[in-house]
């Protein structure tokens, strides 16, 4: 199923999209306020879910709606750098022989339609099409083998980068982790319904020009790698976000440079997920 948080009547609920409704879980006492706990409830919690999806009512329009983010401020956001083969060639950086982790502040995250904000202090920004999946359950010291049953689903992240602040700092933090520097959704898709995570199509627009086309076949390290990975050094929590990295077709390897302006707009898709879609605007005063 398609999770969502959502804002309806000044209220964050929590709900699930089929077609162009929002099965709305206000007043299920078995459905948690909350996406994160809605994760930590497991599978109660999606057998609830179902049963309301199931019965039909509860029903709201889905442009009657403002999403959120998925999971509007996760305990960790970590994404992986050079991932693809293509990008580490424009790059011309060497293929990395670990999993190489950043970390991204939850304070970063927007949702689906949100505005994306050219910073006041860079005209450097720059877009990143990942696919991004959720932790559903606490672990650590995960196998490969078993890291699908600790992913509880798939969503679509920009990790954008203001680049002449990424490169002030070895760790990347503070170009990754402007305000509006996250979008994410449009929607978390259960684990389910995603039956090869690693051979989806992805492509990103900014207006009408394909910047990036790529399939994530081409990831050097796996998500059940990076999941068996990460938990050999820490504990991995319900909604902890892990973005995969980023094809190919990056604005800053454009020539010209293919930065982000004001009035542009931002668009990811990812096969079986979705469209997550943003607008570009400078940063108010």
């Amino acid at each position: 199923m398609k999770l969502v948080t959502f804002v309806y009547d000044n209220e964050i609920r929590v709900g699930a999209v089929v077609d162009e409704a929002v099965v709305d879980s206000k007043g299920s006492a078995e459905i948690p306020a909350t996406m994160l706990g809605f994760l930590t409830s497991g599978r109660s919690a999606l057998d609830a879910m179902q049963k309301l999806i199931d019965g039909g009512k509860n029903r709201l329009a889905l442009n009657q709606v403002k999403l959120l983010a998925p999971i509007p401020r996760p305990g960790k956001y970590l994404a992986i750098s050079l991932n693809y083969a293509d990008h580490i060639a424009e790059t011309g950086k060497d293929k990395p022989e670990y999993p190489s982790f950043f970390t991204k502040q939850s304070t970063c995250i927007i949702g689906h339609g949100d505005a994306i904000q050219r910073p006041k202090v860079s005209d450097k920004l720059d877009y990143e099409g990942e696919l991004a999946f959720v932790i559903g359950q606490r672990c650590r010291h995960v196998a490969v083998e078993s890291a699908n049953q600790v992913i509880a689903g798939f969503t679509i992240a920009n990790d954008i980068s203001v680049r002449d602040w990424q490169m002030r700092s070895p760790t990347l933090m503070l170009g990754k982790s402007f305000d509006t520097a996250g979008p994410l959704g449009p929607w978390l898709v259960t684990s389910d319904e995603i039956k090869d995570p690693h051979n989806l199509s992805i492509r990103t627009w900014v207006d009408n020009d394909l910047r990036q086309n790529a399939n994530t076949r081409q990831m050097i390290f796996n998500c059940y790698e990076m999941v068996a990975y990460l938990s050999q050094a820490m504990t991995l929590e319900p909604g902890d976000i892990i973005a995969t990295g980023t094809p190919s077709g990056v604005g800053v390897k454009m020539q010209p440079r293919g930065y982000l302006k004001p009035g542009q707009t931002v668009k990811i898709e990812i096969e079986s997920i979705g469209v997550l879609s943003n607008p570009v605007i400078q940063e108010p005063e």
